[in-house]
């Protein structure tokens, strides 16, 4: 026999969650065939490094004329504003009507806005030509490389993805009935398909929002435990604990049921000595290879844990210590 041992009695619920790191995918902007592959699946990146190439031709084609097209439009401005100055003599030696000046102005002016129209069309070509150079925007390991060199690509092929795996989250969706209850700070407990504890944490964020789709609450929990437990995108069990109080545990062998109702046997003094004495209890979570017990047992009560499957209430007993 053994006393009841007073634990913090945990009020909780289980839930899936989800892990979530820094992760990027890496598309194809413009539409051509893949040109150089520079990385590998699970290779580790840094932030910047080259991923891959796509074959550039036809935006490099492209880039160079419009490289032309502004030189030509600066060669118009340049000569508007020769002309100008010409003109602005004439006119203010007499020669020239002042119609003429205003053209002049005008032609200045156009060729002006046609210039830097032609200057902002080349640097946006050449953003675009950035694209068929693919970098890391961060460190972390590369992930599956669907496409190969020669494959044609567009702008809705996935290349390929980048995960940092570091800073992980676990992204847990609270019902809306209990959404009042959430707050910041909550313990939560991510635990194994067997209900082993991995991970202890506590709520840091608190969405504003209900998700539509699971007509849940988002709620995240930093995740501290090593690398090699987690994955970005993985699915994991966690446990949101509400409240704690003390209670007793009694191991779970202790425990015997008539029609559904849990008991236990205490230590009880009679008339005849030391007997086993029945008490209906009521049971609260099980905590590993015991039980919490909300109701039943009080201070300095002695359960029996062993040979109860003998016992009958009141049946005599001689305690081991």
């Amino acid at each position: 026999m053994r006393k009841p041992i007073l634990i913090s009695s945990i009020a909780f619920l289980a839930f899936t969650a989800f892990i979530s790191s820094g992760c990027t995918t890496t598309e194809a902007k413009p539409g051509a065939s893949q040109a150089r592959i520079l990385v590998k699946s699970g290779d580790h990146v840094r932030a910047g490094q080259m991923l891959m190439t796509i074959d550039p031709l036809k935006q490099q084609a492209t880039v160079d004329q419009q490289r032309s097209t502004e030189a030509q439009k600066k060669a118009i401005f340049e000569y508007n504003q020769l002309e100008l100055e010409r003109q602005r003599g004439l006119y203010q030696g007499g020669v020239t009507s002042k119609q003429n000046y205003d053209y002049a102005v005008q032609a200045l002016d156009n060729s002006k806005a046609d210039w830097e129209s032609a200057k902002s069309a080349r640097v946006t070509q050449e953003r675009q030509l950035a694209y068929y150079n693919l970098t890391a925007p961060f460190g972390g390991i590369v992930g599956d490389i669907p496409v190969h060199v020669g494959d044609y690509v567009s702008p809705q092929t996935l290349l390929t993805t980048v995960d940092e795996n570091a800073e992980l989250e676990a992204y847990i969706y609270i019902p809306t009935e209990r959404a009042s209850e959430i707050r910041m700070g909550v313990p939560v407990q991510i635990v194994t398909s067997a209900g082993e504890l991995i991970e202890k944490s506590k709520v840091d964020f608190i969405s504003q929002q209900v998700d539509n789709a699971l007509q849940g609450v988002l709620v995240k929990a930093p995740i501290h435990a090593p690398l090699d437990r987690f994955r970005n995108a993985q699915l994991v069990k966690a446990r949101v604990v509400w409240s704690t109080a003390p209670a007793p545990t009694v191991p779970v062998l202790a425990i015997t049921r008539i029609g559904g109702q849990p008991f236990v046997y205490v230590v009880a003094s009679s008339e005849k000595g030391t007997v086993a004495r029945q008490r209906a209890v009521v049971l609260g979570d099980t905590l590993g290879n015991d039980y919490a017990v909300s109701d039943g047992l009080k201070p300095g009560d002695k359960v029996i844990v062993s040979g109860t499957q003998f016992l009958i209430d009141g049946a005599p007993i001689q305690p081991l210590s």
